[in-house]
């Protein structure tokens, strides 16, 4: 019987919940099977429930993955003692980065998110306010210190996470720009729009 290979940054339940996000990405959440998750990773079937639960248990885990990524960057730059457009800046080019580089985890987060399972929605569901929340509190200490312009701090968050979500149609271009012209430009876009 064939054994998931593991490499010496991920475990076996790694390398599972890896291979579920890009088959979910790919089929969609409902639509992808376990059989077919087995024969990415290489195994059978039932061998994948040793490191599982269920399928619900993968998603539960790909979302929780990207949500605690995404909290462990904005606690570390709302520590640092620098002007609050360039926390902005480097909150935005987080999310452009984790587009590109985990893209099958952040789209299946933003795309199926929904069929969690309780008790984990709710919480998953109040860890995304707490971020968008956090988030409008430093655009709105820009707009205190006049660093930016005076808008509307939750709108602005709004725009920059749906701006930057078209960065997924970028990864089914052919001729496309390199990644690191691609974060550029979007942050010469968004940041330069709200700099006072």
């Amino acid at each position: 019987m064939a054994k998931i290979k593991t490499t010496e940054n991920n475990s076996k339940r790694e390398i599972i919940i890896e291979n579920a996000a890009r088959l979910f990405r790919e089929k969609g959440y409902k639509a992808a099977s376990m059989r077919e998750l087995a024969t990415a990773v290489g195994v059978e079937a039932a061998s994948l429930y040793n490191h599982i639960d269920n399928k619900n248990d993968l998603l539960t885990a790909i979302c929780f993955n990207v949500a605690n990524n995404y909290t462990s960057n904005i606690e570390k730059i709302e520590q640092e003692n620098i002007p609050v457009i360039s926390k902005i800046e480097k909150l935005l080019r987080f999310h452009v980065r984790e587009r590109i580089i985990n893209f099958s985890e952040v789209f299946v987060t933003d795309t199926d998110w929904r069929n969690m399972e309780e008790p984990h929605l709710s919480e998953y569901r109040e860890m995304r306010r707490n971020y968008r929340k956090r988030f409008a509190e430093v655009v709105q200490e820009g707009i205190d210190k006049r660093e930016i312009k005076g808008v509307d701090a939750n709108s602005a968050v709004m725009i920059f996470i749906n701006a930057i979500a078209a960065v997924d149609q970028w990864h089914r271009i052919i001729h496309k720009v390199n990644s690191q012209d691609l974060e550029d430009n979007i942050i010469t876009i968004l940041v330069n729009g709200i700099r006072n």
